[in-house]
C-alpha cells in the first residue's frame, strides 16, 4: 500500500500502518485561529445595564402616564368630567346607558388595530414573546405609542382588564426600540426588551423581584448573568421611582395574618390545586370564545365592539366588573367582599373578561386572573371555615393563594406568582401557603394542559416556546472528553495520487472525513477534507499542501464542547484541531461534528437510564403491593 507520509525520520511521532500519528506537534500560534474565552460578564454588560437603567426611567414614566390616561378616559366616559385621577367606573350613574360605553371603546380600539397595528390586540405578553422568539426582539416602534393608548381606551371605557399587561408590553417595546436604534445584538435587544417589561411591572406594583422572575420565566427563556443583571437593575430603578412618587405601601393592602397550622396548610395546597384545575378551563374558555369570534361573518375590527356588549351588560348587573379592578383584589383578599357578592363578582368578571379578551381587544390578564382566583379561593375558604372551624382556616389566606395559584396555573410562571403575591401584600405568613398552592396549581395545569394562556396562541401559529430552562449539557463537557486522539495526519509534500491510493485502501484510519496537514517542521498548515482529496478536478500530481483551502481552526482542550460547537458554526467548519494548554501548545486531538453528537447521545443515554430506573422502581413497587 502506498503511504501518504514522508520517511519516519522526517515526521515526528509514532506511526500506524506507516501513517504518522501526531499527539504532540509544535504549532505556529500566529497561524491558527482559536475562540476567545467566554466570560460571565464583560464591558458590554455594563453598557447594556446602563441602557436598561435609562429604559427603566422611561418605562416608569410611561406607566404613570398610562394610569393617568386610564383615569382621564374613565372620568370622561363614565362621569363626564376631565380628571387624571385613577378612579373606578363602578360608581357611575349611567343606568342602562353604561352598556354603550364599552361598545364605544371597542369600536375605537378596533379602528386603531385595523389602521394602526393589529399587534395591539390581546394582552401584550404573548406578542412580546413572539417577537423574542421569531423576530430577534424587534418590536415595531409604533407599538410604543399605540399599545398603551389603545389599552387605556379599552380599560377606561370599562374593559375588565389589568393595566400591567399593556404596560409590560409597552416597556418591552421601549427597550426593543432603544436596542434597534443603537448597535446591539439580538441577545442584547432581548435583554433590553425584558428590562423594559420588568421595569413596567415594577413601576405599577412595586414588585421588583417578581418583575425579574416574570422576565426570566416568560421573556428571556434563560438564566445568565449577562441578561439577569441589566433586567434586575432596571426593575430596581423602576420600583425605586414608584416608591419616590407613590409611596412604599403595598399595592394590595392586607391586614396582618396568623401563621397557619398543618391542617390549614393542607387546605391551602388543595385550594391551589383547585385553582390550577380552574386555570385549565379558564384558558380553554378564552380560546373557545376566540375561536367563536373567528367564525363570525364580519371583519375582526368589529369584534371588540361585540365583546363590549357583554362587558356592558355584566357591568350593568355587577358594576364592580368594569375597569381595571385593583380595588376588587384588595377587597377580596382583605375579606371586605364576602358571600353572594363575592361569588357574583368573580363569576361575572370571568364572563366579562373572557369574552372581551376573546374578542381581540387590548388589555391585560394578570388583574382579572387575580380577581377570579382570589374570589374562588375566598369562597372556598369561607365555606370550609364554617364546616371545619377547628382547622383554623383563614379565608383571606385562601383568597391570596387562589389568586396567585390561578395565575401560576394559567401562565406556568410559578416563582413569579409566589413572589408577586408576597411583594404586593408584604405578608410573609402567606409565603408557605403560596408556595404550596402555586406548586399544586402548576402540577395540575401541566398534567391537563399542554400550552398556557400565554403560549396557546403562539403554538397555534407554529411557534415552539421553551418550557424548561436547563443547564446546557455541552457547556459542562470539556473538549478533551470527546475529542478523537491520536490524530491521523497527512504530509504536506505528498502528492494527491499517493493519498488517494491510501484512501481507497482498507485501512481503518483512511475512513476519516478530515486530516490535519503537517510540514517538515511538524507545524500544522491546515486541514483537508476527504471530499477535497477525492476531487477529480485536482490533478494527481498536486501536493497535499496545495489542496488546503483555509488556515487551521483550533480550540483548546479545556474549552467546553458548547464553545467548540459555536466556533465551528462561526467558522463554518466541521472539525477543529484541539491544542493543549502547555507552552508551546501541542496538538492533542481533533473534534468533529460527530463528536458533538456523541456528547449529546451521552446525555440522552443518561436520561434514558434514569427514566428506566424510575420505571423499574415503579414496577417493583406495584409488584410488592400486589403481593
Amino acid at each position: 500500500m502506498d503511504q501518504p507520509s514522508p520517511e519516519p525520520d522526517v515526521v515526528a511521532g509514532a506511526t500506524t500502518d506507516g501513517l504518522p500519528i501526531a499527539p504532540s506537534l509544535g504549532l505556529a500560534l500566529e497561524a491558527v485561529h482559536a475562540p476567545r474565552r467566554s466570560s460571565l460578564v464583560d464591558a458590554r454588560v455594563v453598557r447594556i445595564s446602563a441602557l436598561a437603567i435609562a429604559i427603566a426611567f422611561g418605562a416608569a414614566v410611561v406607566a404613570r402616564l398610562m394610569i393617568a390616561l386610564i383615569g382621564l378616559v374613565t372620568s370622561i366616559a363614565f362621569y363626564g368630567k376631565l380628571s387624571l385621577r385613577f378612579v373606578s367606573p363602578a360608581q357611575n350613574h349611567l343606568g342602562l346607558f353604561v352598556i354603550l360605553v364599552p361598545v364605544a371603546g371597542g369600536i375605537i380600539v378596533g379602528l386603531m388595530a385595523r389602521y394602526g397595528s393589529r399587534a395591539i390586540r390581546g394582552h401584550g405578553i404573548p406578542e412580546a414573546m413572539e417577537q423574542v422568539l421569531l423576530n430577534q426582539s424587534r418590536i415595531p416602534p409604533r407599538l410604543t405609542f399605540l399599545k398603551p393608548v389603545s389599552s387605556a381606551i379599552a380599560m377606561g371605557t370599562g374593559g375588565p382588564f389589568g393595566a400591567e399587561g399593556p404596560i409590560i408590553a409597552t416597556g418591552g417595546a421601549l427597550g426593543s426600540l432603544v436596542g434597534q436604534l443603537l448597535e446591539t445584538t439580538a441577545t442584547e435587544r432581548k435583554t433590553l426588551l425584558a428590562a423594559g417589561a420588568a421595569a413596567g411591572m415594577a413601576a405599577i406594583f412595586g414588585s421588583p423581584v417578581a418583575a425579574v422572575l416574570l422576565a426570566i420565566e416568560l421573556l428571556l427563556f434563560e438564566y445568565r448573568p449577562r441578561t439577569l443583571i441589566p433586567v434586575a437593575l432596571a426593575s430596581v430603578t423602576a420600583a425605586g421611582l414608584r416608591y419616590a412618587t407613590v409611596g412604599t405601601s403595598p399595592a394590595f393592602a392586607l391586614p396582618a395574618l396568623t401563621q397557619p397550622g398543618a391542617e390549614a396548610l393542607v387546605f391551602y395546597v388543595a385550594v391551589g390545586g383547585l385553582a390550577g384545575l380552574a386555570s385549565v378551563y379558564v384558558t380553554r374558555l378564552v380560546y373557545w370564545i376566540e375561536d367563536l369570534f373567528e367564525h363570525l361573518p364580519i371583519h375582526w375590527m368589529w369584534w371588540p365592539a361585540l365583546g363590549g356588549i357583554v362587558v356592558g351588560i355584566a357591568g350593568y348587573l355587577v358594576p364592580r366588573t368594569l375597569g381595571v379592578g385593583y380595588d376588587n383584589i384588595s377587597d377580596i383578599i382583605s375579606g371586605t367582599i364576602v358571600g353572594r357578592a363575592l361569588v357574583l363578582l368573580f363569576v361575572m368578571k370571568l364572563v366579562s373578561w373572557s369574552v372581551a379578551l376573546g374578542s381581540g381587544t387590548s388589555g391585560g390578564t394578570l388583574a382579572p386572573l387575580f380577581t377570579i382566583g382570589g374570589g374562588l379561593g375566598a369562597a372556598l375558604g369561607e365555606v370550609t371555615a364554617r364546616l371545619w372551624p377547628q382547622a383554623g382556616i383563614d379565608p383571606r389566606i385562601a383568597a391570596l393563594v387562589g389568586m396567585a395559584a390561578l395565575f401560576a396555573g394559567a401562565s406556568r410562571a410559578l416563582l413569579t406568582s409566589v413572589v408577586f403575591a408576597f411583594e404586593t401584600t408584604l405578608q410573609p405568613v402567606g409565603l408557605l401557603p403560596l408556595l404550596g398552592g402555586c406548586s399544586a396549581a402548576y402540577v395540575v395545569s401541566a398534567l391537563l394542559m399542554r400550552h398556557t394562556i400565554m403560549t396557546e396562541k403562539l403554538a397555534r401559529r407554529g411557534v415552539r416556546v421553551p418550557a424548561e430552562y436547563t443547564a446546557d449539557f455541552l457547556e459542562q463537557v470539556p473538549v478533551s472528553a470527546v475529542a478523537s486522539s491520536p490524530v491521523i495526519t497527512l504530509c504536506a509534500e505528498d502528492s494527491l495520487e499517493i493519498v488517494r491510493a491510501w484512501l481507497d485502501s482498507d485501512a481503518p484510519e483512511a475512513h476519516h472525513q478530515g486530516f490535519p496537514v503537517i510540514d517538515e517542521q511538524d507545524q500544522v498548515l491546515g486541514v483537508v477534507t476527504r471530499r477535497d482529496l477525492l476531487d477529480r478536478a485536482l490533478p494527481d500530481e498536486m501536493l497535499v499542501s496545495d489542496a488546503i483551502k483555509r488556515r487551521p481552526i483550533v480550540i483548546h482542550e479545556d474549552h467546553s464542547v458548547r464553545e467548540a460547537a459555536d466556533h465551528m458554526a462561526r467558522e463554518n467548519v466541521g472539525r477543529l484541531l484541539v491544542l493543549s494548554n502547555t507552552t508551546p501548545p501541542r496538538m492533542v486531538g481533533i473534534i468533529t461534528r460527530g463528536d458533538l453528537l456523541a456528547a449529546l447521545a451521552r446525555r440522552l443515554r443518561e436520561s434514558h437510564d434514569a427514566t428506566r430506573g424510575i420505571r423499574v422502581m415503579d414496577a417493583l413497587g406495584a409488584r410488592r403491593r400486589a403481593s
